[in-house]
């Protein structure tokens, strides 16, 4: 169960880097929004060290494929 909640989050943010890529940033900062949500619902029912770390991980990735569609817009 573990790992397919992860596998699912790596699914989602591939999709926000291919996106990304596609130079969809509206679609792409939706999906951010849409694993945002999901991150911090599982950072809210987390408490082992090894699931804060791996949420975080994907908090910093987040933040910065959001700077990335910031980029890609040419504003905030």
């Amino acid at each position: 169960m573990e790992n397919d909640k992860y596998s699912l989050l790596k699914a989602e943010v591939q999709e926000i880097i291919d996106l990304i890529a596609a130079k969809n940033a509206k679609e792409a900062n939706n999906k951010l929004a849409e694993v945002s949500e999901q991150l911090d619902e599982l950072l809210d029912t987390s408490d082992e060290d090894e699931d804060l770390i791996e949420i975080s991980k994907y908090q910093v990735l987040l933040n910065q494929l959001y700077q990335r569609i910031v980029a890609l817009n040419g504003h905030a």
